[in-house]
């Protein structure tokens, strides 16, 4: 079983609209569908979607503590690219990119939280040599 998609919440669709379309792009992702005043979605590889927008419930938007989305990179630079979009776009840094040897050889990731405090990683598995 595989996932389809995940959906973040946020308390400000536009800052968030304006954090991701800076973000995604770095990553392959493309707007899919916008819902205005509700949701919009991002098609990434593999058919996989990111959704952000506000509660069903009303309630306000909280993030998962001990949560993190692992988003897929094709290489080193557009780990670094990601990264530094989301904290050029009101994202704050939860861990430089780098090497993370204690995750595997291979493991190369950056770390940001979004506007709303969702963390995420940006993440690449360089080839093993």
């Amino acid at each position: 079983m595989g996932l389809r998609y995940i959906t973040l919440g946020t308390n400000d669709l536009a800052r968030a609209r304006a954090y991701y379309d800076a973000v995604m792009p770095h990553l392959g992702g493309e707007i899919e569908a916008d819902y205005p005043g509700q949701t919009f979605c991002y098609l990434l590889s593999g058919d996989f979607r990111l959704w952000v927008g506000a509660t069903h419930d009303g309630k306000p938007a909280t993030a998962g503590n001990g949560t993190t989305i692992g988003f897929a990179a094709r290489s080193e630079s557009e780990v670094n690219a990601a990264h530094a979009a989301a904290l050029a776009n009101g994202g704050s840094n939860e861990g430089d990119p780098g090497p993370r040897p204690m995750y595997g050889p291979q493991f190369y990731g950056g770390y940001a939280r979004d506007p709303d405090g969702n963390k995420m990683s940006f993440v690449y598995f360089r080839d093993s040599q």
